[in-house]
């Protein structure tokens, strides 16, 4: 059963509860996204690292990572250019423009857009050309095995959304009031990544599809998800009537003034409305009177300047039989201008805004190895322990397990290292050339260019040995003993001894 229709039919199990909300699955979704996922996976290789080191990461993000950074391929170097080509002055802007291009197209293999030139995104427009490099990426390094592969991941993170999120957008529809979930035809998305850098929110609007995409945090951002859904269904409503909105216009003045509200809704009028509206809303679905209250002063002093005036409409609303979409010119046609000036008056605006501080997060275990995974350590083990022949033995046996050419990788460079040990230098060098010829990760890869660089001290080839040094570090996924080993390598030319 796919996570989509599992999502709808507990939206269906809902409302047989509520009638209200009866038709609210019909364009409802929670899922994962292989375009969003191939986009981050990209962005990842060709060099994203924001928060890459979190503890609040998914697992799934520094897999992904390692698995690239262990294989040569051509499109990756393309998007390395690419993506150093389009760099943003921020982290957010950064990773935005790539959200809002793996929404604005069809997906793998083509990654065709979906729309007409002259209605994409405006940050997608710089983007021209990234779905030929896209679709490049996808067929060589084959991610729709990496996509299948973490299934598992993106399922247990779905099943930890799926009843907060039902829960909100129920609850959601059924203070509204609402039959359906918005205006026919229109579709809210939950899409989570877990590639990106964590506590991530970002909301997009393309023609009738609403997105939520959120990465990684320590605690499902549930609130985050009903707030998104909340605007899907409001915007519209405030569009309708900007007529009899556009008459309270001048207390627009005072949010001028309010140092803490950001600029897009001192542009926007309407936008700023419907925030406010939203916030009223929160405020009357949170218990406890005293906590409703404060979160509505809370929202006036960070320049929302509606809200009080719609959290006291509110009630009278919850008294009547009407849904708020037909219920909405009266609300706003009693909003009295001079009682809100008094309101607005007396408000000290704050200097910042209080936001949710994201809550910290222990990384999680890793998982128990398995299979080649598994034979992998107990070779190293073995090797480790110099117990040489068998160590030997198990590295071969891991070649004839069918795998891809990483692990297989790690195998020879097991091979190699016992045959430097066992005095077969020949060998070794060339089992530690076959590591380099395969899609070894850059950990591996920096060792033996690092073994292979003193292989080349010991034989008189300085060259080939400061050459191979120099490789190391350029690699970004060396670690900091074989970056040493490196630079120690062509300070000084490796002692012409067995190690």
């Amino acid at each position: 059963m796919t996570r989509t229709l599992l999502f709808f039919l507990t939206l269906l199990a809902f409302a047989v509860l509520r009638p209200a909300c009866a038709n609210a699955a019909e364009q409802a979704e929670l899922n994962g996204n292989e375009a969003l996922f191939t986009v981050m996976a990209a962005i990842n290789a060709a060099g994203y690292d924001v928060d890459s080191q979190s503890a609040a990461n998914h697992p799934l993000r520094k897999l992904v990572r390692d698995h690239l950074a262990g294989q040569k391929l051509a499109s990756v170097e393309e998007l390395k250019r690419f993506f150093a080509a389009h760099k943003q002055k921020s982290n957010s802007a950064e990773l935005s423009q790539y959200i809002s291009y793996a929404l604005s197209v069809h997906g793998p293999p083509s990654f065709e857009y979906r729309f007409r030139p002259n209605e994409l995104p405006p940050d997608v427009v710089p983007l021209a050309g990234l779905s030929e490099q896209m679709a490049n990426f996808y067929r060589e390094a084959r991610i729709s095995d990496m996509w299948e592969k973490s299934q598992p991941a993106f399922e247990k993170i779905l099943a930890d959304y799926q009843p907060l999120v039902t829960q909100g957008l129920i609850q959601s529809n059924a203070y509204l009031r609402n039959p359906t979930s918005g205006f026919l035809g229109r579709r809210f998305q939950v899409i989570v990544d877990l590639l990106g850098a964590p506590n991530q929110i970002h909301t997009r609007s393309y023609r009738d599809d609403y997105f939520i995409v959120l990465t990684p945090s320590a605690e499902p951002q549930a609130d985050e998800v009903r707030h998104a859904y909340l605007h899907y269904l409001l915007d519209p409503l405030v569009l309708k009537y900007a007529e009899q909105l556009d008459r309270k216009r001048p207390l627009f003045d005072y949010a001028q003034g309010a140092p803490a509200l950001e600029q897009n809704y001192k542009e926007d009028y309407f936008l700023l409305v419907t925030e406010c509206l939203i916030k009223a809303v929160e405020a009357r679905l949170t218990p406890g009177g005293a906590k409703k209250q404060a979160m509505v002063e809370q929202a006036l002093r960070e320049g929302f300047i509606l809200t009080g005036a719609f959290a006291d409409a509110l009630p009278v609303y919850e008294k009547q039989d009407q849904a708020l979409r037909l219920y909405f010119k009266e609300l706003v046609d009693g909003i009295d201008l001079k009682a809100e000036v008094r309101r607005l008056e007396k408000v000290q605006f704050a200097k910042e805004r209080v936001t949710k501080q994201p809550q910290a997060t222990a990384p999680p275990p890793p998982p128990e190895p398995v299979g080649i995974a598994k034979a992998l350590l107990e070779a190293d083990d073995l090797y480790r322990d110099r117990k040489l022949e068998p160590a030997r033995e198990a590295f071969l046996n891991i070649l004839k397990m069918p795998d891809e050419q990483s692990a297989h990788a790690k195998a020879y460079y097991g091979l190699a290292r016992v045959a430097a040990l066992q005095g077969s230098g020949e060998l070794a060098q060339r089992m530690f050339q076959k590591v380099l010829e395969m899609r070894a990760d850059e950990e591996t890869r920096a060792w033996a260019l690092v073994y292979l660089g003193r292989i080349a001290d010991q034989t008189g080839e300085r060259d080939q040995a400061v050459e191979n040094y120099r490789l190391v570090l350029g690699l970004q996924g060396a670690t900091a003993g074989a970056r040493q080993a490196a630079e120690q390598g062509l300070k000084q030319s490796f002692p012409n001894q067995k190690k």
